[in-house]
């Protein structure tokens, strides 16, 4: 992320002096000293917090702000006491699962604003996640309104090509369809066992959930002695090595590193090369090169990793091979091939096994999309974050 806002800078402010912290060993205030602008990340304003807070700042501008929207860690304190005269927030994604997070980033750019978290809770949250009640919904946007610039990709014309989705429906085989059904039974009795308390039980709950979407892509993550051909690989390579041979460049996002490690193993077999990032990855930088410069044509990326920070204009496809109960991060991972500078026409493929837990998660991501779209674009009345009806309609046959 920092990488790209000097790219950004030095291409659209060249008059500006621009410093970057790369680590805790730097000498803040003599850096700050000369600069116009100082970039740092928040790993290291949290490890320096006391060190960032002694020096008065002209303003504040927090990109990928829903990294500090949680107001119980270190992060969003480092940046709670700042000494500013302005804090900004830059997100695409202000609120992932609920109101709370909305309040989260008021609290740091508008503190005045719902100064109380137990109030905004009892006049807002609570009315509108559980009741959902239409005065009360309309009262906060109406409220946040003059805080906030919401602008679409629908508002501004940046003359970007059409990027067209497409939602492929995988069918396992036989082997993997045995596998899958006789774990679901028994994960479906365990959690459904669980539910009554799920607030305890919620760790060994969501466990069970990531074994039963992990054994939708190959039974081999969940038993490494299984036999059973991975039917979303196979799907994944019918496509790939054409595309490639085309001359188009694929992004390939998967939430398990574990997976993605099981694509790199077939384009060694199929001789493509390949860039990887995940969270693991140490030169970054040098795994965006190797992609930019077209030394490797397929990207692997998972989807935490990517979803922020990189401009990958040069890919022109993107496979999403798991869907993920959040839309919003799948969107900022999609979105960053589909921005500008991209000349090309995107295809993006959702791939999610037939009759599965995915195809679930798929209709839960639908509930969550409208908790979004509910508060920053219309009238629309939402379900919360996950509730343990959300997981039994998960289990459902």
């Amino acid at each position: 992320m920092v990488a790209n806002w000097t790219a950004e800078l030095k291409r659209f402010a060249p008059s500006l002096t621009i410093e970057t912290m790369n680590s805790t060993r730097q000498h803040l205030p003599a850096t700050a000293s000369g600069a116009h602008v100082v970039l740092t990340s928040y790993t290291l304003l949290r490890l320096e917090a006391d060190l960032y807070q002694s020096l008065p700042w002209a303003g504040v501008i927090m990109d990928e702000a829903q990294f500090v929207k949680n107001p119980r860690t270190k992060a969003y304190r480092a940046v709670k006491d700042l000494s500013a005269r302005f804090k900004l927030a830059i997100t695409g994604t202000p609120m992932e699962n609920n109101l709370s997070e909305l309040w989260s980033l008021f609290s740091l750019t508008a503190p005045g604003l719902f100064p109380s978290k137990k109030k905004f809770t009892e006049h807002y949250q609570t009315p509108i996640e559980r009741a959902q009640d239409p005065e009360v919904l309309t009262r906060l946007r109406s409220r946040i309104r003059p805080f906030m610039l919401r602008r679409t990709k629908d508002d501004v014309d940046l003359q970007l090509p059409p990027k067209l989705e497409h939602t492929q429906q995988v069918g396992l085989n036989q082997e993997h369809r045995t596998a899958y059904d006789r774990r679901l039974q028994r994960e479906r009795a365990k959690i459904l066992g669980l539910l009554q308390n799920f607030d305890r039980n919620r760790f060994t709950i969501f466990q069970s959930l990531t074994t039963l979407r992990m054994l939708a892509l190959d039974p081999a993550l969940v038993d490494p002695e299984s036999t059973a051909s991975s039917s979303k690989l196979d799907a994944l390579f019918e496509q790939l090595p054409q595309i490639v041979a085309e001359g188009h460049r694929p992004l390939v996002f998967s939430q398990f590193t574990s997976f993605l490690k099981l694509v790199a193993a077939r384009l060694d077999e199929a001789k493509i090369p390949y860039s990887y990032l995940d969270g693991s990855t140490r030169d970054r930088a040098g795994a965006l090169d190797k992609f930019r410069s077209g030394k490797a044509p397929v990207f692997l990326v998972s989807l935490k990793a990517g979803g922020f920070g990189i401009n990958l204009t040069e890919a022109d496809y993107c496979y999403l091979l798991d869907p993920w109960w959040n839309p919003a991060t799948e969107n900022q991972a999609v979105d960053r091939t589909h921005r500008i500078g991209q000349s090309k026409k995107v295809m993006v493929y959702r791939m999610v096994a037939e009759n599965t837990i995915e195809e679930k998660v798929m209709e839960l991501k639908q509930r969550k999309a409208d908790l979004f779209s509910a508060v920053l674009d219309d009238d629309r009345a939402f379900s919360s974050a996950i509730t343990a009806n959300d997981i039994r309609s998960l289990l459902s046959p």
